[in-house]
Formats: C-alpha cells, sequence, structure tokens
C-alpha cells in the first residue's frame, strides 16, 4: 500500500510595497506555482511596507497591474488567509473598518479577505509546522 506524501506547508511574509519593490509580484508567482505543485499556503503576514497590498485604495494606471486586486483574487479563491500587522498598517494609514473607528477616521481602506492582526499570527505560523518564506522588500 503506497503511503500518500504529505503536502508541503508554506507560509508567506511579504516586505515590499507593491509599487516600490519586486516583494509582492514575486511572493503572487511562487504562491501559484506552489499551489500548482499540491502546497498548501496556511498564511500570508504583510508586514513593513508590504502592508500597502492590502489597501482597496490602490489604484495603478491602466497599462499597470493592480497587485491589490490580484492578490485579493487569489487569496479569495484559495481560501488562504491573511494577516496586515497592526502596527505597520496604523503607521501607514492602513485601516480596516475597527480601526477606522477606533481612531475616529472617516473611512476603512482595508476589506476581506485581508484582516489587521498582530505578531501573534506571524508567532503561530513560525511556531507551526511550516516552512517560512520571507519576501523583501528594499532597504
Amino acid at each position: 500500500m503506497a503511503t500518500e506524501t504529505p503536502r508541503p506547508s508554506l507560509g508567506l511574509v511579504i516586505t515590499g510595497a507593491p509599487y516600490d519593490s519586486q516583494a509582492p509580484q514575486t511572493a503572487l508567482s511562487f504562491a501559484r506555482a506552489a499551489i500548482a505543485q499540491g502546497a498548501r499556503i496556511q498564511r500570508v503576514f504583510l508586514y513593513s511596507e508590504g502592508v500597502q497590498l492590502a489597501s482597496d485604495l490602490l489604484q495603478p494606471p491602466s497599462d499597470e497591474t493592480n497587485w491589490h486586486r490580484e492578490w485579493r483574487a487569489f487569496l479569495l479563491e484559495h481560501r488562504i488567509p491573511v494577516t496586515v500587522c497592526v502596527a505597520s498598517a496604523l503607521r501607514r494609514g492602513i485601516l480596516d473598518s475597527s480601526e477606522a473607528s477606533r481612531f475616529d477616521k472617516p473611512a476603512p481602506n482595508v476589506t476581506e479577505p485581508f484582516c489587521i492582526g498582530g505578531l501573534g499570527d506571524w508567532v503561530e505560523l513560525l511556531s507551526a509546522d511550516t516552512q517560512v518564506i520571507y519576501f523583501l522588500g528594499q532597504h
């Protein structure tokens, strides 16, 4: 009787902004290829400048790829949870409805599947039987 090879479990951390670095683009290409090869992506964690990927207000020119929309569609299609680091998000004006209300801001700019959360999600990712891959922005 043949035993099934377990599917690799991956976590992705993105620290680069969509239009200032290649990190989100490279991460999305990697994620698509990993899923095509049978891997399971446990979570995507957006940190530092990478939190900009979660903003519904990103609107690149019509001849450029909308990386927010590409990531959103991918995450929804594959039901992958994504955490936007709250500290990084607040510094950059990235707010969900809860944070917008909490700080008396006129409107949120983050919607599902993007979810603002803490480093606990990242720590949980590190403690699971998951290979974590970092896609770093420029420094």
